[in-house]
């Protein structure tokens, strides 16, 4: 049911669906070089965003990172074959994505609130939502000026 506050977000649902079986029908060659597919809807603000990547020789998890108004939204593909379920490792000053018991580091770019951060596996692919920790503000004591 679309919101109040935004009606296109049943237009942006089926587009996402649309998008996500496009992405997995596409050929599997050396030259694709999609990592994920997030559409993020909002106020329409361009949304800066990076692509990381571990160093060569070591086991390459991919991942990239929109940072929103109050959220970070990380996506990273994961390998096909893995012997233990990946997740991710959320502290209020570090990201770790754990697959076949190897941490590949997020360098994040503020503090999160753990206990309103999630991740989901699907697709072999792992989205983690982080909200972003409101940054705190220092009142002046007595005596300050």
């Amino acid at each position: 049911m679309p919101s109040k506050e935004n009606p296109y977000d049943e237009f942006i649902r089926n587009l996402s669906r649309m998008v996500e079986d496009l992405l997995k029908n596409l050929p599997q060659d050396e030259v694709t070089h999609i990592i994920g597919c997030t559409i993020i809807s909002g106020n329409g603000a361009n949304l800066p965003h990076f692509i990381l990547k571990k160093e060569e020789g070591e086991e390459e998890i991919r991942f990239e990172m929109i940072e929103g108004p109050d959220r970070l939204f990380v996506t990273a593909n994961l390998p096909v074959d893995m012997s233990s379920a990946p997740y991710a490792d959320i502290t209020p000053d570090s990201l770790h994505i754990v697959v076949n018991e190897k941490r590949t580091e997020v360098p994040l770019p503020c503090r999160v609130d753990v206990i309103h951060s999630y991740y989901q596996v699907r697709h072999g692919m792992i989205d983690i939502i982080l909200k972003k920790r409101p940054v705190a503000t220092v009142s002046p004591g007595i005596g300050d000026e």
